[in-house]
């Protein structure tokens, strides 16, 4: 039962570090816990089974991290876990709004006060000074308030 013990502590420790160096990057408590199950494996080893056991489960140890951090951590491998794709996207500006003051559209929805109206071939969320307006009413761009663009019947 006690090399059991040692074996377990030794796989989980190095799983652990499996973890740490694909999935958790950087220095984080799932890394500093299988060093430590790694470090109980051999100590267990050496206390229960022997000196010489003891050097086996340190030899496998330093030898299975050893090329878990080098195959983990080639450029190679780390591109296949990387984010590649680029976000291209991108949101309009309420600085620089595409609608001016003056601007006309047609509601798309009622405007109770706020709805849909379409500038061209934008859509574009809009409210009114408090009235109401049905869909496809005519409308104009009185102004645009931080991200509002507000408007009344042309």
């Amino acid at each position: 039962m006690d090399w059991l013990t040692v074996v377990l502590l030794l796989l989980f420790g190095l799983l652990f570090l499996v973890v740490e160096v694909l999935f958790i990057p950087g220095t984080t408590l799932v890394g500093l816990v299988g060093f430590g199950l790694l470090v109980a494996g051999v100590w267990l080893g050496y206390r229960d089974l022997g000196t010489t056991a003891g050097h086996y489960a340190l030899l496998f140890s330093v030898v299975a991290a050893g090329v878990m951090l080098y195959v983990g951590l080639r450029p190679k491998n780390l591109h296949r876990f990387a984010l590649t794709d680029v976000n291209d996207s991108h949101v309009r500006d309420v600085r620089r709004p595409d609608v001016q003051p003056g601007a006309t559209g047609r509601a798309l929805s009622a405007l109770r006060p706020a709805g849909t109206v379409l500038f061209g071939e934008d859509r574009r969320e809009a409210a009114t000074r408090g009235e109401f307006l049905d869909a496809g009413t005519a409308v104009r761009v009185l102004r645009i308030e931080q991200n509002r663009i507000i408007v009344e019947q042309a």
